[in-house]
């Protein structure tokens, strides 16, 4: 089971190298990372884009791009399809938002001609190594699903346990975050954590342990989750923990990245191959976290 950021740029060194492809890659934030990642031996590259302003960003930052795979295309729209090509049709492993919007980005992968969409909801996955608690944390989803229903909400959860799988965490543990610990009719999260809960019984949801509804203290704390009589394998011990929306995801993630100083990396998947978007505040370490994690996912071949 890997256990923290080192261990899964270790677990990379370890296998076959995947291809990164990067739509519209002239962005020196992204060159930088996908060129240590290089230097680190974890990825092949290939970049799409402008190529006069990949020469002119590599020179900035004095690093050699001559040794990447290079397609020149100044189109924003046509260097995204490019990129995604190339990971739809098995000429790259995993892809690379460069200097583009999210949603150009993805309206792309979710393209039924050339995209990478599958029968899943898509969904951001992050990973965080946080000192004072004891193992990975994962947190979803606090990118792109922003209300999810209680549908979406099994996807979100089996595709985070399928990356915790790739991990090496056999049976992960998944706590239905609320605000209580008791469902409430009056709100609707609690609904969902119980039926949620109930699915995973009825293997619907596979390969895990789910409970909830659980408050943030009682699923990361055993000392609050016996002060409160709860008992449970998930509570104090969570591998996952799966927000009720994305705005309760992505202020958790960012306050335990900016305030806590975890360290970080977050991809999407519930597509074909993993999708590293990265947002512009993630540091160049973040960056090479993400690249990583989705070179050991797409490695497993689960996702």
């Amino acid at each position: 089971m890997l256990k923290s950021m080192n261990d899964i740029v270790q677990a990379v060194k370890g296998s076959k190298k995947k291809r990164v492809a990067v739509a519209v890659a002239q962005d020196s934030e992204v060159l930088h990372s996908v060129y240590e990642a290089f230097k680190l031996g974890l990825i092949d590259i290939s970049l799409v884009g402008d190529k006069k302003k990949i020469f002119d960003i590599a020179s900035e930052l004095k690093i050699d791009v001559s040794q990447f795979e290079i397609i020149k295309e100044n189109d924003y729209s046509k260097a995204i399809r490019i990129a995604v090509d190339m990971v739809s049709s098995g000429r790259a492993d995993i892809l690379m938002k460069g200097m583009v919007q999210t949603a150009d980005l993805l309206r792309v992968v979710l393209d039924k001609d050339i995209g990478l969409r599958t029968n899943r909801v898509l969904s951001h996955v992050g990973v965080l190594e946080i000192e004072n608690y004891h193992k990975l944390l994962f947190i979803t989803d606090g990118a792109l699903n922003i209300a999810p229903d209680l549908k979406q909400k099994a996807d979100i959860i089996q595709n985070a346990v399928n990356v915790a799988s790739s991990l090496g965490i056999e049976k992960p543990k998944v706590a239905i975050l609320a605000a209580v610990e008791v469902v409430n009719p009056s709100m609707q999260c609690t609904l969902d954590a119980a039926a949620l809960c109930k699915m995973a019984d009825r293997k619907q949801i596979k390969n895990c342990i789910v409970d909830g509804p659980l408050a943030m203290d009682n699923a990361i704390n055993i000392s609050a989750a016996k002060h409160k009589g709860i008992q449970s394998e998930v509570a104090g011990d969570a591998d996952i923990l799966l927000a009720p929306d994305i705005e309760t995801a992505n202020i958790l993630y960012k306050t335990l990245v900016f305030l806590c100083k975890a360290r970080s990396s977050g991809i999407i998947v519930g597509s074909k191959a993993p999708v590293v978007i990265t947002s512009r505040a993630d540091d160049y370490m973040a960056k090479l976290h993400s690249i990583a994690l989705a070179a050991v996912v797409s490695s497993d071949g689960s996702i």
